[in-house]
């Protein structure tokens, strides 16, 4: 429910900046794909060694919380392709498909792990999976923004720059984070 409400207060904020137009629905769907990053960041920097904090900060089904987010985000996104007649390039669109396939199959599996049908370990391989290559497609968006690869890109370049770098924190955060578990496994298991 905190999710359709922070989705909520974003259209909201969309419609009084800008009016009931198409540039309300365009501001509303980007501040919502941004939302989707701050969701997805924080699973993807928590995710897996820190569960019971990313629990506390979404919910116990945090990839159903970014299903949802997304989803709704996809929602607007088509919204305003269709209403804008913005003509698109469907190879250009796969591997963004495929990554929304993985992010609303993700809940399923979710739930599959919480009723111990899926084990821990394929789990965790099925997270890193997902979480990589969801990852992977943000920044070949915010590189497509950049360099004013897609039709009707708006926002300010300062803030592309601003979540582009921070895309790449992240996994510069990630892979610190995996490296630094390994060599702190490592040590514990030499005598």
């Amino acid at each position: 429910m905190l999710i359709v409400a922070a989705e909520l207060l974003i259209a909201g904020a969309g419609v009084a900046s800008t009016g009931s137009s198409l540039e309300a629905l365009q501001a509303t769907t980007r501040w919502s794909g941004r939302f989707s990053l701050l969701v997805f960041s924080i699973i993807f920097l928590l995710y897996p060694k820190q569960v019971p904090q990313l629990q506390q900060l979404l919910s116990s089904r945090f990839f159903l919380m970014f299903a949802v987010a997304h989803g709704i985000h996809l929602a607007e996104l088509l919204t305003y392709v269709f209403l804008a007649d913005v003509q698109l390039v469907p190879y250009r669109l796969a591997g963004g498909f495929v990554a929304y396939l993985m992010i609303f199959a993700m809940p399923w599996v979710e739930e599959k792990h919480l009723t111990r049908t899926i084990a821990d370990s394929r789990f965790q391989m099925l997270g890193y999976v997902y979480l990589f290559y969801v990852w992977f497609i943000f920044f070949m968006t915010y590189i497509g923004r950049l360099t004013s690869g897609f039709e009707g890109s708006t926002g300010s370049r300062q803030w592309q720059v601003v979540l582009m770098c921070w895309v790449c924190l992240m996994l510069g955060a990630k892979l610190a984070g995996v490296v630094f578990s390994r060599q702190t496994a490592t040590q514990k298991q030499t005598p």
